[in-house]
């Protein structure tokens, strides 16, 4: 049965031209698939019920669905309706990638959550990706992304050390790598490279993403640089492949 959302009757300090409607109409919807609402797969009240909720014509209402359309939030469906989208979290791979920028794009909270960090010795690979000499002491976290309540990828991120000594405390404390390189100086840092594969996950894996292991994920593999070009992150991604969707862009964002 579908669960119809209680919507405010009017809104409030609503301005008065059309855009704002149906933006604010978006944005609520949005807000409550976060809040998980309404389920991916789920249908949607239909446009005859959220025009009379919200007080505005039908038209609006289509214009705010078409928003969430293409934002991959839902799917409409020509006769049937409108659902929430089975991929329902479009992250952008870009020169510029930020998780909790992606997340709000999406009309979506995320944030980062460590699972497991340890101070080890680079591998080959590691030393590689992040120019260090062999044997390097580095910073190896087991980072799980969050979005709209639900696990979407799990990572192997490896960081140099002493550098970034206490990135593990203020990544901890506000679910942000961005605000963990702010805290260490790192005011902006950009994408060297993305390597994106399919595979089947780990028994691990797959239990952090609360999916079978039978069911592929996305494997990303990536390195950070700073303003200077020096590397700064390497990491190993396993995205759900049933809840994420990846958009590779070659804008400079």
């Amino acid at each position: 049965m579908t669960k119809l959302l209680t919507f405010p009757t009017s809104l409030p300090d609503t301005p008065r031209d059309n855009q704002s409607f149906w933006a604010r109409i978006a944005n609520e919807i949005s807000e409550a698939i976060a809040r998980g609402v309404y389920e991916p797969g789920q249908r949607l009240p239909s446009e005859h019920v959220l025009a009379e909720q919200y007080g505005v014509n039908r038209h609006t209402v289509r214009r705010s669905l078409a928003s969430l359309c293409q934002k991959g939030l839902v799917r409409i469906t020509q006769g049937s309706g409108t659902y929430v989208e089975d991929f329902a979290v479009d992250l952008i791979i870009g020169k510029r990638t930020r998780h909790r920028q992606n997340m709000a794009q999406a009309g979506l909270q995320g944030r980062f959550e460590v699972q497991d960090a340890q101070r080890t010795r680079a591998t080959a690979a590691m030393a590689q990706a992040l120019q260090l000499p062999a044997r390097s002491t580095v910073l190896r976290l087991q980072v799980l992304g969050v979005g709209a309540g639900q696990p979407l990828h799990v990572s192997d991120r490896v960081f140099p050390l002493p550098r970034f000594e206490r990135l593990e405390a203020v990544l901890r404390e506000t679910g942000s790598i961005t605000d963990a390189f702010t805290a260490h100086g790192v005011t902006d840092y950009t994408r060297k490279e993305s390597r994106i594969t399919a595979q089947l996950p780990s028994p691990e894996v797959a239990a952090l993403l609360k999916q079978p292991v039978n069911r592929p994920v996305l494997f990303v593999t990536s390195v950070n640089v700073d303003g200077a070009g020096v590397p700064i992150e390497f990491a190993s991604t396993w995205f759900a492949g049933d809840r994420v969707k990846l958009t590779v862009t070659h804008d400079d964002r």
